[in-house]
């Protein structure tokens, strides 16, 4: 190590800490860690390797500190973030952008210079007092095509611990990749904290991306989306690496459907927030990969895709027995497990939706609480916040896909695209090509918020790929690099769509919660061409007899064709409508693909003409 750093390093570290940051010869590396220390100026620094010993220390540290408390169970801990501090904050989450480049208007930023004597000058002297933590990661698979080194220095033994359960370990990983600079880099602080661990100075929080240099900046705040700097924070920093290199870093989840003969066919999907994403990836009878952020590469012709995360950071609430049955195993049995912001009494974690009456009091993310309790603005409290979560190792699923830590990936067959849609999309479809999935179905991808998240029910909110709040390059180069994406590979994965939303006029949802079962065991036959199609001017759709044999075979339902016409009727005012939106969403985008227009001119031109022939609403009997 250069004297500069050790100098800098050494009066803050113990022998076994510094010796284990000097066995890895990158000089990137030691003057990351040397400005982190010098701007934070943390009492002393504890660097981890990939030894178990390391792992159980920050997780006894966390308790010890009073970041997480434990609970009855074995294993299981709760944190509380601060009362203001409990999800994403995309105000204050900004790219850090240098002098020339311009990402588009969508996409929130202030210049590099301005914003890094911002975030510095607010994490100045930050973790005094405190111990920091070096942590080492690997996203995606180690010792892989695929894999990405990542260093993080925080003063949070919680989060250090959260990233224990959802991410590879990469001090070994980071040794193997010499001095090169190569590698992602998250520098966070809770800020002053309060006698209940939680930060003070939220009017302070900041989450900057330097785009320059791979490096997220992030300060008081404790809630793990933004501290954990592997997840959102850096999804970011690989969709440029994946423009520059040529791959793709998408929001997708990646799972294995069983099909006939004991085949696995896998499927990646991108859902919004309350779209039935992790509950679609964790479908019983079904294998998981990941549930959130993948990878994909095309290698010797074949798409193949990889889990980024190693665990599960997910949304408790409606976690249940009847339609979560996995997870609910997981979180009420002994394991690994934290819980985030959710309601305990007498050492027992409770959440709303958990298929159970609730406590009327105990200790919550407002503090100590009782049913009724309000808040200084007058809104009720609720017993576990809308966006409580859990945190647990895909390691403790039985569900998990042997082939999930494969260095080479897995071969994609299908990717699906789903929205929470009350009047418009049929419950499953096919798209026509590669083209014509990315632009109708990924890039028009639509939203309807819930009264739960906003307080308004209803609103459409455009989310391209759910990627909207992540892409860290110009909105069209991103849609150029999906369409562009299969040209090297010798056969495309299919492109899909799914609605488990649909209502009637009633306002009464026409798709069962188990319904999503079917629809991905009719996409695994169609990735196959072992079920037939009728074609709709949106995309291919089922035959009636291919889902009724379906839903026999297995949920032992009985589906009619009059729930098969009332699901997959063609809305044709609603889909043109849809079109409207979002072609006037790609005029305000300078650098949209032409092809985008003509994608969507098409499929204009497809439902106007059934339209005049057989009226708005066309029963799929009658395509």
């Amino acid at each position: 190590m250069k004297d500069q750093f050790a100098q800098v390093l050494k009066p803050k570290m113990d022998a076994d800490s510094f010796a284990k940051l000097e066995a890895i010869k990158n000089d990137h590396l030691h003057a990351f860690v040397a400005d982190a220390i010098e701007l934070g100026k943390p009492d002393s620094v504890k660097v981890c390797s990939d030894d178990p010993a390391d792992i159980e220390y920050v997780r006894q540290k966390s308790i010890e500190l009073g970041e997480e408390t434990k609970l009855n169970l074995e294993g299981q801990t709760i944190h509380f973030d601060g009362y203001n501090d409990q999800g994403r904050d995309p105000a204050n989450t900004k790219y850090l952008l240098p002098e020339g480049v311009d990402l588009g208007a969508k996409l929130n930023s202030v210049g590099r210079d301005g914003g890094l004597a911002e975030v510095r000058g607010i994490m100045d002297g930050s973790m005094a007092g405190r111990q920091a933590y070096v942590r080492f990661f690997c996203l995606g698979p180690v010792d892989s095509v695929f894999s990405i080194s990542a260093v993080q220095v925080t003063d949070s033994a919680y989060v250090c611990h959260s990233e224990d359960l959802l991410y590879r370990s990469g001090y070994e990983q980071f040794k193997r990749i010499g001095d090169s600079s190569e590698f992602f880099k998250v520098i966070h602080t809770s800020g002053r904290v309060a006698e209940d661990m939680t930060s003070i100075d939220v009017d302070k929080r900041r989450i900057y991306i330097d785009i320059s240099d791979d490096l997220v900046y992030s300060a008081n705040t404790q809630y793990a989306g933004n501290t954990v700097g592997f997840k959102k924070l850096s999804i970011r920093l690989a969709i440029r690496k994946a423009d520059r290199e040529g791959w793709l870093a998408e929001h997708m989840f990646l799972m294995g459907v069983n099909g006939p003969s004991d085949r696995v066919t896998y499927f990646a999907g991108a859902f919004p927030s309350g779209c039935g994403k992790t509950s679609t990836a964790m479908l019983p009878g079904e294998t998981i990969i990941g549930d959130d952020l993948a990878y994909f590469r095309v290698i010797d012709g074949e798409v193949r895709g990889v889990n980024v995360e190693s665990g599960i950071f997910g949304i408790v609430r409606d976690v249940n027995t009847k339609d979560d049955p996995v997870i609910y195993d997981i979180l009420t049995n002994p394991g690994e497990v934290v819980f985030s912001n959710i309601l305990t009494k007498d050492g027992n974690p409770y959440w709303d939706g958990m298929g159970q009456e609730l406590p009327t009091d105990g200790q919550n993310h407002s503090g100590q609480w009782t049913k009724g309790a309000t808040d200084a603005a007058g809104g009720e409290i609720p017993a576990s916040h809308w966006n409580a979560r859990f945190a647990v190792s895909m390691k403790s699923l039985e569900n998990t896909d042997p082939r999930a830590d494969d260095p080479a990936g897995v071969p994609v067959g299908g990717i699906i695209y789903g929205g929470r849609d009350s009047d418009t999309a049929v419950p499953v479809q096919q798209s026509f090509d590669w083209v014509h999935g990315i632009v109708t179905m990924g890039a028009s991808l639509e939203s309807e918020t819930t009264a739960t998240i906003i307080g308004q029910a209803g609103v459409r909110k455009f989310d391209l790929m759910s990627l909207m709040q992540f892409i860290a390059i110009p909105i069209g180069k991103y849609l150029q690099n999906n369409l562009d994406f299969i040209k090297e590979a010798k056969t495309s994965p299919a492109v899909f769509a799914t609605n488990y939303f649909l209502k009637d006029e009633a306002g009464q949802y026409l798709n069962g919660k188990l319904d999503k079962g079917i629809w991905i065991k009719w996409m695994e036959l169609r990735v196959h061409g072992e079920a037939e199609a009728i074609e709709s001017p949106t995309g291919m759709i089922p035959k009636c007899e291919d889902l009724t044999r379906l839903f026999k075979q297995h949920q032992d339902v009985d589906y009619t064709c009059d729930d098969y016409v009332k699901q997959f009727t063609i809305r044709i005012p609603e889909n043109l409508a849809k079109i409207d939106r979002v072609e006037k969403i790609y005029r305000e985008i300078a650098d949209t693909p032409e092809i985008v227009f003509e994608a969507l001119k098409i499929q204009r031109q497809r439902l106007a003409k059934l339209q005049s022939e057989k009226g708005d609403y066309v029963s799929p009997l009658d395509l």
